[in-house]
């Protein structure tokens, strides 16, 4: 255009110190609004273009079965994650266990209810708050994997969605990153005491299921509050019941190998000793592993003198009585468990932490068991193995020794009862495969081991509680005691070969009771509802290394 045609010198310049880009649309002329938020791809099928026929199935151009272009996800993560619904009916450790077995960039995001204040929460308390839960968990004798699902649940719940969680057999630790470019935030936790208390135990898995539930509205002064009122309760049982229980317990596992009443009361009465005995040990700051010489002497010894006063007892099931209130049960079906679920290092440290008690309670019968020799002391190793059936009275045994186990686990009233019936079945069935079918003992208490972890899996998921409680104790009647004390007494006279064969096949049979226990609560998953089932990733556990 010329300057004739309307437009002057002024006119050419620009309005700005920038010029207009030749895309711009001139003045006057309105620019079409977008159909889409995103621009169409150049990969999109043409507006009028019907879409060929699919290719045979078993073609090389042929989609996968699963392939669905409408609905097929992202090409990238959302930084928010995969959303998925929640699942009110599914217990946390199953949602936290499903978050946690996936990369932090691929964790799914269930519907969920912050518990801070609108200026964000308050990331030093929700970590210490986490932390402090975790140890009591963890010294509680919880599994690694369930304390990391605590952890997480409750961080998840105070708006830390991306956390790490990590448990070691004696360190905590738990880091933070608020995203990808701010610092990321680590506290960490030493557990220098452990004890055995279900009842508290339980209260915990109670603060976390109320925590992590949204309808429920719990600040962090609140769940210190709850916090700190279960870490101050004392135990539900007073000292001399746990005395009492301890003898109880030797008196029935006595009675369970063929013992009768005479060897009832002096297996009651050595073990309370020994638990005496251990208690003033522990008070005078003795390591555990002493406490366990010490506590498996008095059975011992009173064993010993039954058989030099040459009374017409069983005085091997005195001594096979006091081994099953010492055998540690509990920390060995933990270690198994941690191996299983991927845990290596806490599970070594925890097969570890076994081996130094069973070491401690083989050094305390040994060196009776030895001194009676010297006095003249001629016991008959048969003894041990060649129990007599009787199964009413068994079965009553069975039972008093899961009874009396719960006690000297501290577990809540309400829970007793359904172990004791959970360990008089373990017991019965062990009973009718080994007895009456004439299955060998190892498989025989791997079944059984089996019901006991399945129905304790069962209890947990019914009452949205820890499993522990209801398994513990059902395996008191399944322990090696009297293998462990066969072996013993060949290696007190001098028979190596066949006393380390019996402390193996003991050893072969507490490992299947601790697989026992954690394939029938594994089998219990396989037929319940796992959260985020269909949209979340396919990773559920570690793959086999294939040998590599």
């Amino acid at each position: 255009m010329t300057e004739a045609e309307g437009f002057g010198p002024e006119d050419r310049k620009p309005t700005s110190d920038e010029a207009h880009s030749a895309f711009t649309p001139p003045p006057g002329m309105e620019p079409e609004a977008p159909e889409d938020d995103h621009p169409t791809s150049e990969f999109s099928m043409p507006g009028g273009f019907e879409a060929p026929a699919p290719a045979p199935e078993g073609s090389a151009f042929a989609p996968p079965a699963t392939y669905s272009a409408q609905h097929s996800p992202p090409a990238y993560t959302p930084a928010h994650g995969f959303p998925v619904s929640r699942m009110p009916e599914s217990p946390w450790q199953d949602r936290m266990r499903t978050m946690l077995r996936m990369p932090v960039d691929v964790r799914p995001v269930p519907e969920h209810v912050h518990k801070h204040s609108e200026s964000g929460p308050a990331v030093g308390r929700v970590l210490d708050l986490t932390l402090r839960i975790g140890e009591l968990l963890l010294a509680g004798g919880e599994g690694a994997e369930d304390v990391e699902a605590a952890m997480f649940a409750v961080a998840h719940s105070y708006g830390l969605d991306r956390c790490e969680p990590t448990v070691t057999f004696t360190l905590l630790s738990i880091t933070h990153q608020p995203s990808l470019v701010d610092d990321p935030v680590t506290a960490s936790r030493t557990v220098r005491r452990r004890g055995t208390d279900y009842t508290r135990l339980a209260a915990v898995f109670r603060l976390v299921d109320d925590i992590s539930a949204p309808e429920i509205d719990i600040s962090l002064e609140e769940a210190y509050r709850r916090l700190a009122e279960i870490r101050r309760n004392r135990h539900p049982y007073p000292t001399w019941v746990l005395t009492t229980a301890a003898g109880l317990l030797a008196g029935a596992a006595s009675t369970l190998v063929g013992g009768g009443v005479v060897v009832f009361f002096a297996a009651a009465i050595g073990a309370m000793l020994g638990d005496r005995l251990a208690w003033l040990c522990a008070g005078r700051g003795l390591p555990e592993f002493y406490q366990f010489v010490v506590a498996a002497m008095p059975p011992a010894a009173i064993g010993v003198a039954l058989k030099l006063a040459d009374m017409d007892v069983l005085a091997s099931a005195v001594i096979t009585g006091g081994l099953f209130a010492l055998l540690p049960g509990r920390a060995l079906v933990a270690a198994v468990q941690d191996g299983l679920t991927g845990f290596y290092i806490t599970a070594s440290a925890r097969l570890l932490e076994v081996m130094y008690l069973f070491i401690g309670i083989i050094m305390g019968v040994l060196a009776v068991l030895y001194l009676g020799l010297q006095l003249g002391a001629a016991p008959k190793p048969e003894e041990a193995i060649q129990i007599t059936q009787r199964p009413l009275i068994q079965i009553a045994a069975s039972m008093v020794l899961v009874f009396t186990f719960a006690i000297l686990l501290q577990q809540e009233r309400s829970t007793v009862w359904i172990v004791t019936l959970n360990g008089g079945v373990a017991w019965v069935t062990f009973g009718a495969l080994h007895y009456a079918g004439g299955i060998p003992p190892v498989p025989s208490t791997a079944v059984a081991a089996g019901l006991v972890g399945l129905f304790g899996q069962l209890f947990s998921r019914y009452r949205f509680a820890s499993a522990l409680p209801y398994v513990t104790a059902a395996i008191g009647p399944l322990l090696p005691g009297s293998a462990t004390y066969y072996g013993l007494l060949l290696i007190a006279e001098n028979e190596l070969n066949r006393g380390l064969g019996s402390l193996t096949n003991a050893a072969a049979i507490a490992l299947a009771i601790a697989i026992g226990v954690n394939l029938g609560s594994e089998t219990s998953r396989l037929f319940m509802r796992i959260p985020g089932a269909a949209t979340a990733a396919k990773r559920r556990a570690a793959k086999r290394t294939r040998g590599f």
